[in-house]
């Protein structure tokens, strides 16, 4: 019986945000894997343990959902102005393809400090203490964000009391600044040009939606609309079959009216966007962890779908979709808040809330997003190596 041996290829496994995933320094890869194609979706599949009939991510490094199905691949940077280069694959967990289609804001908290530990940020930036301003590109949508690593003796600080729903410990506070959110593959913030447009979805209705192109393309109905109330926890949408494909139904009319495909064939291969979300105004529930949520204490809520799943928290880039659109007038979201104009909202989710800031004005009768904020932490779990089959890729 022949075998092939085994590859270590060295890798940081961190958490950033409610996310994890694996990281490589782009010269650490193997040659054939530095570029994009074949051989670093295969590599980057048998890394993460995909795709898995199982669902369990048993013989890979993923954690069978979308939150922690993710890899990144950062190197210096080649654009101007920035200290490193960020890509962003997200790892299908049953399906042999990734993702390469937008950002993962949550993992954004991550970069800055990976790229310091990891010898990729110039030093002469890097105080010994304070903060580290780490300007940095995001290849997967062309857009700059900037991160304010927290800095202890030249490296970075993980450790902190902040805390962030949906994370289990306190870490470091990493504030992000998402620059000029709004993603210019659909034209425009709102590539139909309205803030709300009748969505037709065969078989569901004709719905009220707010298509956005900010942080991610995303689609935002009406929660009452689709017989929901904004309260619901993980297990109310994803141990219901019929409604994750009433909302993969209305992802991909969403995505089609956006402009993001040409065919309705073309979605289930783009599940990473645009991502499909529900709002409602404010009332109290207890969230997942147990945690009760006064209504008196956000202004909205917000329940996100990721990968065909409600996520358990918020991913990052929905979340500066969300604070984009409460900062405009008249979008579902701004509406649900109470309407009128916002700096910066509260939202409630499944694992407890977020506030979430926007800088927004109207330049010619087009809406614009300066930039909008957010707060994060980051923690390496483990680093080293990961191994994978030399066949594999």
């Amino acid at each position: 019986m022949s075998s092939v041996p085994q590859v270590k290829i060295p890798a940081t496994y961190i958490r950033g945000g409610t996310s994890k995933g694996v990281f490589f320094n782009l010269q650490d890869l193997p040659e054939r894997a530095q570029e994009p194609g074949e051989a670093r979706d295969a590599l980057l599949l048998r890394v993460v343990g995909s795709p898995d009939p199982y669902g369990k991510h048993t013989d890979g490094m993923g954690g069978a959902t979308s939150s922690t199905s993710k890899t990144v691949i950062v190197s210096k940077s080649t654009k101007e102005g920035h200290d490193l280069d960020y890509l962003f694959g997200q790892v299908s967990i049953d399906q042999p393809f990734v993702d390469w289609s937008g950002n993962c804001g949550n993992l954004s908290a991550a970069i800055g400090g990976f790229g310091i530990m990891s010898g990729l940020m110039n030093p002469e930036r890097v105080p010994d203490n304070g903060i580290c301003e780490v300007r940095i590109w995001q290849v997967n949508i062309q857009k700059t964000i900037i991160a304010h690593v927290p800095v202890a003796n030249g490296e970075p600080q993980e450790t902190g009391d902040f805390e962030l729903d949906g994370v289990t410990f306190p870490a470091a506070e990493v504030q992000l600044d998402f620059m000029d959110p709004a993603d210019d593959e659909g034209g425009s913030m709102f590539p139909t040009g309205n803030v709300v447009d009748d969505l037709e979805v065969p078989g569901i209705g004709t719905l009220k939606a707010t298509l956005i192109n900010a942080g991610i393309p995303t689609v935002f109905v009406d929660a009452e609309e689709i017989g929901y109330n904004g309260t619901e926890l993980q297990d109310d949408i994803n141990n219901d079959e019929a409604a994750l494909d009433k909302f993969e139904t209305i992802r991909a009319y969403g995505a089609l009216k956006m402009g993001l495909i040409s065919d309705l064939g073309e979605a289930a291969a783009r599940q990473h966007t645009p991502k499909v979300a529900f709002v409602a105004g404010p009332q109290s529930y207890t969230a997942s962890s147990g945690k009760a949520i006064k209504e008196s204490d956000i202004d909205l809520l917000v329940r996100a779908l990721s990968m065909g799943k409600l996520h358990h928290a918020m991913m990052g880039t929905a979340a500066v979709a969300i604070g984009t659109a409460a900062a405009i007038p008249g979008t579902l979201v701004n509406l649900a808040a109470g309407g009128g104009e916002r700096a910066a909202v509260r939202f409630g989710h499944p694992s407890g809330t977020l506030r979430v800031g926007a800088e927004a004005g109207e330049v010619d009768g087009e809406w614009q997003v300066k930039k909008a904020s957010m707060s994060r932490s980051m923690r390496v779990l483990m680093e080293g190596s990961v191994r994978v089959p030399g066949d594999a890729f």
